[in-house]
């Protein structure tokens, strides 16, 4: 991915709707050239998937609740992770480090219906235990990071060239 690459990822961030001819112009380029760098980004997974950005409660989905989840030890992670996959309740699913494997983004329409949720996820095979925190209200969410180039990977520690080596 080169620098224009970006640029076309950073627009289609703030608005997927953009038309390649206001892509290209924005970046520079032809709209076919643009058409072509998109549909790379597309076909190699950068670009995942063009959404809409819906308001929760505008659907009847006003509960936000986050759910760790301790997986039992007897059970392999796939096994688990299939069976997370069956509940739509679930946004987002995060294998974690630590006590907790998982970490759950869960969004359903009332208190009554998370209860509901839990108990269902609590009966799971492979599920030893959860800890689920219910969020107040949502601050802002989805925020997009600028995106930046991959690092070079390094052998070894950054070079201190032209640095001197005593105290100053």
């Amino acid at each position: 991915m080169d620098a224009i690459d970006h640029s076309l990822i950073e627009l289609l961030r703030g608005n997927a709707r953009l038309s390649y001819a206001e892509l290209a112009r924005q970046v520079g380029l032809s709209a076919p050239a643009v058409h072509e760098r998109v549909g790379r980004l597309e076909s190699s997974g950068v670009i995942r998937a063009y959404r809409a950005d819906v308001a929760p409660d505008a659907i009847g989905l006003g509960v936000t609740a986050i759910i760790g989840v301790v997986q039992e030890s007897s059970f392999e992670s796939d096994e688990v992770i299939g069976a997370l996959r069956g509940f739509p309740e679930i946004e987002s699913c995060y294998f974690m480090a630590g006590e907790e494997s998982f970490l759950l983004k869960v969004r359903v329409g009332t208190i009554g219906q998370l209860e509901h949720f839990i108990v269902r996820l609590n009966r799971t095979p492979g599920i030893a235990s959860t800890r689920t925190t219910i969020a107040l209200s949502a601050k802002w969410e989805g925020r997009p990071q600028p995106a930046r180039p991959a690092e070079p990977s390094r052998s070894g520690p950054p070079s201190r060239q032209g640095r001197s080596a005593s105290p100053g």
